[in-house]
């Protein structure tokens, strides 16, 4: 059995699925995949089921409506953990995350880090075809997220990452709530709690072909107020840690 499990939650991407699982099979062919689809309207479940029908590494779970990318990730690892890979990898379907860059996060992984990061925002990450405006919204957004948290890591609102089957134990998942964007945020707090090893490695995030983004200006608002409150809650602890030092 694969030792790697890529993750690729999907809510109408019909147009981008199959080329992703593809590059996915030809950039890691000892990797299995599950596709987690929300009841895709767009017949995105039906074009996973033919995916997995036709490769025997290639796997589905089908959910009965969206209820956010949290979820999805939360639902999927616990079948992945409960099958015994020892990573599980966080990959968009839009193939804004290049499946090409994920042997460099796995062999961050491989040389001992819990968590490995794909950061757009360390030397030799970046971001192409980004409007200025999103660009600086996703900057802002990691450089709130890192001041309130006291999170020392560049790209905290990325969803490229690997992390072992260990990190995902000592999380706690039931105790990460966050369904949305802020759950990635949620996530690597969690992470960084925990006492892991967190490691970035630089990627370059292409935006998508086809479809549409469904991250909007609400979505991100809605996270950092998140975030302030995981801040503030966080607070007397981080002061009491400055005062004993």
């Amino acid at each position: 059995m694969a030792t790697t499990l890529v993750i690729v939650p999907t809510y109408n991407e019909r147009e981008n699925l199959a080329a992703l699982i593809t590059r996915v099979r030809i950039a890691t062919p000892d990797a299995d995949v599950l596709v987690v689809d929300d009841n895709s309207p767009d017949g995105t479940g039906a074009i996973a089921d033919g995916l997995a029908a036709s490769d025997s590494a290639v796997f589905v779970l089908h959910r009965t409506g969206k209820a956010g990318l949290g979820s999805a990730y939360g639902a999927a690892f616990r079948w992945g953990l409960a099958r015994g890979y020892a990573r599980l990898v966080e990959m968009d379907a839009d193939g804004s995350h290049q499946p090409e860059q994920l042997p460099s996060l796995l062999a961050a992984a491989d040389a001992g880090a819990d968590v490995v990061l794909g950061s757009r925002w360390v030397p030799g990450g970046g971001v192409r075809n980004w409007p200025t405006y999103r660009e600086l919204l996703s900057r802002g957004g990691s450089a709130y997220s890192r001041i309130v948290l006291g999170l020392p890591q560049r790209d905290v609102t990325g969803g490229y990452r690997v992390l072992t089957a260990h990190a995902l134990e000592s999380i706690r998942l039931e105790d990460v709530h966050s369904q949305g964007y802020g759950f990635q945020v949620d996530l690597l707090f969690h992470a960084a709690r925990a006492g892991l090893r967190i490691v970035e490695v630089p990627i370059l995030f292409v935006e998508r072909e086809h479809g549409v983004s469904k991250m909007t200006g609400g979505i991100v608002a809605e996270a950092m107020f998140r975030v302030t409150l995981w801040g503030l809650g966080a607070l007397p602890g981080r002061l009491k840690r400055r005062i004993g030092r």
